[in-house]
């Protein structure tokens, strides 16, 4: 049907729609593994004290010394120990972030909006598409069902496609923040592994320091020799850790990106399928 032959249908008819749609959505779900962030850290912390202990058991010396300090004073309870269990909390949760990324792209896949560039949409067929995103699962979770379920309820309330525009900008302005957020830990944990790495590096400098200043220890013939292999390996914390920020600060922006990749995406469909296809005429009612 045209928009032109479109029968009008008062807003107070089709405001009921979504509203009856709302009280039977289901209830919500229980959150997945990958977005109970504290238990997600809990059992990563746990893979990550695993790992230190197969490196403990199987690396040779070398390596060992290199990775987990093996041997050292402080071990296992070594600053490198410490860097691996955070490296793996920060893995996890980048792991998690990338699904999430991938699951918001795939909601752009599942043709929630007629994607057909002659379709206009009416009053009453918005009743329908905000059942189906709603019952979908992923309207409290995911962008475009959110985007969408919110700008079909501000035009049954305000019938103003732009005030449906203003509200999918405030909208995608707090989602974007909202990512920023969920960021902050895997920041803090991206700048505190290089900060374990010099706590070891000056922590192992004032063992060699101490152990070279001991009564009698200048006469010893091997003397250099120890206190030079015990400052390579402060040194080598901190470069351990220096290979694990720059790892984890490449991954986080690749999956960042593509969480903002998902967000834009999401506006920009709910823009040319919704926004600008809604028929209002000339009066300013909807058709």
């Amino acid at each position: 049907m045209s928009a032109e032959t479109a029968t009008r249908t008062p807003v107070a008819e089709t405001a009921s729609v979504p509203a009856d749609a709302a009280r039977s959505a289901p209830a919500r779900r229980r959150p997945p593994l990958a977005e109970n962030r504290a238990t997600l850290a809990a059992v990563t912390g746990l893979v990550g004290v695993a790992l230190c202990a197969v490196f403990g058991l199987t690396l040779p010396d070398h390596a060992a010394k290199l990775l987990i300090d093996r041997g050292g004073l402080l071990y296992p309870f070594s600053v490198q120990n410490f860097m691996w269990v955070a490296f793996c909390i920060a893995a996890g949760e980048l792991a998690a972030r990338m699904r999430a990324a991938s699951r918001e792209l795939r909601q752009l896949r599942l043709g929630y909006l007629p994607e057909d560039p002659r379709t206009v949409l009416q009053a009453d067929d918005l009743g329908p598409i905000y059942r189906r995103v709603r019952e979908g699962g992923m309207a409290e979770r995911c962008f475009l069902p959110r985007l969408i379920s919110r700008c079909i309820l501000q035009f049954q309330i305000s019938a103003s496609v732009e005030q449906c525009t203003t509200l999918m900008n405030a909208t995608m302005d707090l989602m974007a923040h909202e990512i920023e957020l969920r960021y902050a830990p895997l920041r803090y944990i991206t700048w505190l592994i290089p900060s374990l790495g010099f706590i070891g590096t000056v922590t192992g400098i004032g063992h060699a320091l101490a152990y070279a200043g001991e009564p009698g220890r200048y006469q010893e013939p091997t003397l250099l020799t120890e206190v030079t292999g015990r400052l390579a390996v402060s040194f080598d914390g901190t470069l351990v850790a220096l290979v694990m920020a720059a790892i984890l600060m490449f991954w986080q922006n690749i999956v960042e990106t593509r969480e903002e990749l998902a967000l834009n995406a999401s506006g920009q469909y709910c823009l040319d399928h919704l926004i600008n296809r809604i028929y209002v005429d000339k009066a300013g009612r909807p058709a």
